[in-house]
Parts: C-alpha cells; structure tokens; sequence
C-alpha cells in the first residue's frame, strides 16, 4: 500500500483548541470530563504543556535551506512524522468506534497508533487495520498466565513494539470521575443520562457500534458481570506495579522491540538499559496519576542528555500541537506521542477526527521545519534556546 497521504485539513477547525471545544459540545459530560481531567487539583495537567512552552527555538533565516523532511526513522522503520498516537483507555466511551478511526488514520499517515489493554477494540482487531503495523501496550496483569496470553496474541497480531506501562502503580485520585460515576459502561445515574440526551450523534452512534467494553479482554472476562463485578474483576486482574523481577521475563519472551512507557527519572532509564529494553516514553500519564511530580519535559531534557545515545527516548504528556512536538524534539526526545489532541480530534469530527488531527499537526510542524531553517528531525536540538 503506498501510505503517501495527502495533507488536508477542515479550515472550521485549524488548532488543536477548536477541536477541543467541538468535542465538548459533542461528547457527554462525562466522558469529555474523563479525557479532558488530569488529577487531584490538575496542577500537573497544566504545567505539563506550559512547561514545553517555556522551550524556545532558534530560527536561522540566512543558512542555506534546501526543504525540511518530517520522515523519522525508529525501531527500523521510517515514519512520515515524529509523532504518533498514544494509548488511551476507554477510547470507545469518548467516541464510538474511535480507536478504528485512529488506527486507520495512523497507517493511512505511516506514523504508529498504540493500544492500549483497557482500550475499546481487540489486538487483532487493530492490527487488521494496520497491517500488523500497531504497537500493543501492556497493562501488567496479576497472573503470568494472562501476560503470556496478551503477549503471545500481540506477537501472533505482529505487533512490532510491546510497550510496558510503567506509571500506574495505583489508580490515580481524579474527582471528576468520582463525581460522575465513571465505570466501564458508565453509571446511569439520572445526570448522566440526561447527558446523553443532550448528545444525539453520540447516542446514535453508540447504538450503532454497542456499548463500549474491553474487547481485548473480553476472552478473560466471565459472561454477564455487572458493573460492581466488573470493576472486582479488573481490580483483580491487573497489578500495575511494575519492577525488574516482572520486566526481565517479558524481555525473554517478547522478541520484538519493547519499550518501556511511563519513566520519570533518570534511575529508572539506567535499570531499562540493564534490562536490555528497546526504548522508553518519558510520561507523567499526561498529568493523571502525580499531581505533585514534574512535568515531562523536565526529566525528558536530562535523560536524553544522559542516555540518547544508549536508548531512545520518547515522550508523551502534554504535547498538543506542531510547535510543542518540535519544542519536545528540541529538548532532546527521538520521537513524540500525544493522547487528547487526537481523541479531541475524533469526538468532534468522528470518522474524519483521525485524519484531519494527523493532517494538522502535520502541517504545523512542517511549518516550524520551514521557518527556522531545521531541514530533519534529528536536526532539531540544535535550534534550541537554552
């Protein structure tokens, strides 16, 4: 397939904001509550995109510039763009069928999508998609029995990158949830479902595609569980605490690039590369889990320095533009994720949201190469102000 896509965007929508505010109107309350909140008192959830900002670029107008490429190369394979889709859960609850509608978008685009365990459609499903293309990112479960079985599927799937998730240790403290009732389906409280009275399209197209479940989980799951059993089940399912003892059998059964997603610090990197991973996404879990840590930025700036040249270095976290995807390659990551940006994308224009938010922050990057003279993505570090 030739994944030469053209770059078009709905001119009603040119920022990554505007997508944000349409998919307020779109979407209920709570489930826009639930993509859009950090936790505790979101301190980190601002800081985390301010904090990228603060990062300033060096344009250098007289240099002699033959054009500026977007093409990455990671893990073996080059990407039209630096940047791809992160994973995120209950992506089916935000938007009917959305992780399809990203995954389809992100091959179209030749940049990565990855899915999450407690996403909304199954590995096999994704890879379909993608041509095997998909990254799977594992939510470590309680039992070696199901890891084997998860990691088994993602290698038959031909899933090229298995992503540990590292920074879920506990649930984070999200009030806006608590408020709502949120559960995987929702709670049917007489608020929520005047919400969704309030949102047609979503409604409709919630019908369409069914309720919303755990696809790639549902071979586990015992038949009928209701909302109180389901969430006894996950709880019993999942530790995702994660530690050297439970990384280095992972290591030893996935032969395929692994990565490790949700790294804060620089000690945390040096066991990685004693373990023999591939990569990793330095991520706060964009603001949701440690409202008193740092932003990403922060350790991102000190591991690439220290370790760039023993791993690659990945960030995610507050990235919601083509500026801040150039700011965050300027402070030293080999390639950018973003989460909300693309799940705004689709809330507001459904089954157009994954490629007109691809094609937007395409064309804004393309811009930054342009005007500062940075004719590739490695070129990028040397245009920052420090």
């Amino acid at each position: 397939m030739n994944n030469k896509k053209e770059i078009k965007i709905n001119t009603k929508y040119p920022s990554i904001d505007d997508l944000r505010e349409k998919a307020k109107k779109q979407i209920p309350r709570f489930a826009f509550e639930y993509l859009d909140g950090g936790c505790n008192e979101d301190v980190n959830l601002y800081k985390n995109t301010k904090e990228i900002r603060d990062v300033e670029l060096l344009p250098y107008y007289l240099s002699k510039h033959t054009g500026s490429s977007m093409k990455t190369e990671l893990f073996g394979h080059t990407y039209d763009a630096p940047f791809g889709i992160a994973p995120v859960g209950l992506q089916g609850l935000m938007w009917p069928n959305a992780p399809e509608i990203l995954a389809k978008a992100a091959f179209e685009h030749n940049v990565p999508f990855i899915l999450s365990t407690v996403s909304t459609s199954s590995i096999e499903r994704i890879s379909e998609i993608t041509e095997g293309k998909s990254w799977f990112q594992l939510y470590h479960p309680a039992e070696n029995s199901l890891r084997d079985s998860l990691i088994k599927r993602a290698e038959a799937a031909e899933c090229p990158v298995l992503v540990i998730l590292s920074d879920v240790p506990t649930f984070g403290f999200r009030p806006r949830d608590i408020r709502n009732g949120l559960a995987m389906p929702p709670s049917m409280s007489v608020a929520n479902i005047l919400q969704v009275m309030g949102r047609p399209e979503w409604a409709l197209n919630t019908l369409r595609y069914g309720q919303p479940s755990f696809k790639t989980l549902e071979p586990y799951m015992p038949k009928g569980l209701d909302l109180k059993q389901l969430g006894k089940f996950m709880n019993d399912t999942f530790s995702g605490r994660l530690n050297e003892e439970k990384i280095k059998p992972i290591r030893d059964m996935w032969k395929g690039k692994l990565v490790i997603k949700g790294v804060a610090n620089e000690y945390d990197v040096e066991r990685a590369i004693a373990l023999g991973v591939d990569g990793v996404i330095v991520s706060n879990h964009g603001g949701r889990q440690l409202d008193a840590g740092e932003s990403a930025i922060k350790p991102l700036t000190r591991i690439a320095e220290k370790y760039g040249k023993d791993i690659k270095v990945m960030m995610d976290s507050g990235v919601r533009s083509g500026p801040d995807i150039a700011r965050t390659m300027a402070s030293g990551a080999d390639f950018t994720f973003l989460g909300r940006s693309f799940m705004y994308g689709v809330a507001a224009l459904g089954k157009k949201g994954g490629d007109h938010t691809i094609s937007l922050l395409k064309t804004e990057l393309q811009q930054v190469m342009e005007q500062i003279c940075c004719e590739k993505t490695a070129d990028f570090p040397n245009h920052i102000i420090k």
